[in-house]
């Protein structure tokens, strides 16, 4: 079965194609999107609340997460007209309904995480393995 770029298009329901597929995938499937969303799952925070909250975010890239998050109608911004000016950051309805997903995603990361660093050991000792041997082949 040949699985063109034309057949991915139409086998997709929405009619949108790969390209939006993907760009979709990579906005929801972004880490910082996730430990975004994860922070605002209790609620309305501000800016400097979420940078404390997601270990290793720099200002530029929650600056980044937010801008794209809220162009994408995940997050709102809300600016009050105090001084100093105050911001918070919230989910939408479709930032919300995407909540559980990531949970549940999160949930299978911890749990599996034990048997991927596994796997990834056993993948890097086959390979070191086969690279040992490929060098006393050629050697011989």
């Amino acid at each position: 079965m040949d699985l063109t770029h034309k057949n991915v298009r139409v086998r997709d329901p929405n009619g949108e194609g790969c390209k939006a597929l993907a760009e979709t995938l990579a906005r929801v499937g972004d880490k910082w999107t996730i430990l975004v969303v994860g922070a605002l799952s209790n609620g309305p925070q501000r800016y400097n609340a979420l940078r404390r909250m997601i270990d290793g975010i720099s200002q530029r890239m929650l600056t980044l997460t937010l801008k794209g998050l809220e162009q994408d109608g995940l997050v709102t911004r809300t600016l009050y007209p105090t001084v100093p000016p105050r911001v918070d950051y919230e989910l939408t309805d479709l930032g919300r309904s995407l909540e559980g997903t990531l949970a549940a995603v999160a949930e299978w990361a911890v749990a599996n995480r034990g048997a991927m660093v596994a796997a990834r050991k056993a993948y890097q000792a086959r390979g070191e393995g086969e690279a040992a041997q490929e060098a006393g082949e050629r050697a011989a």
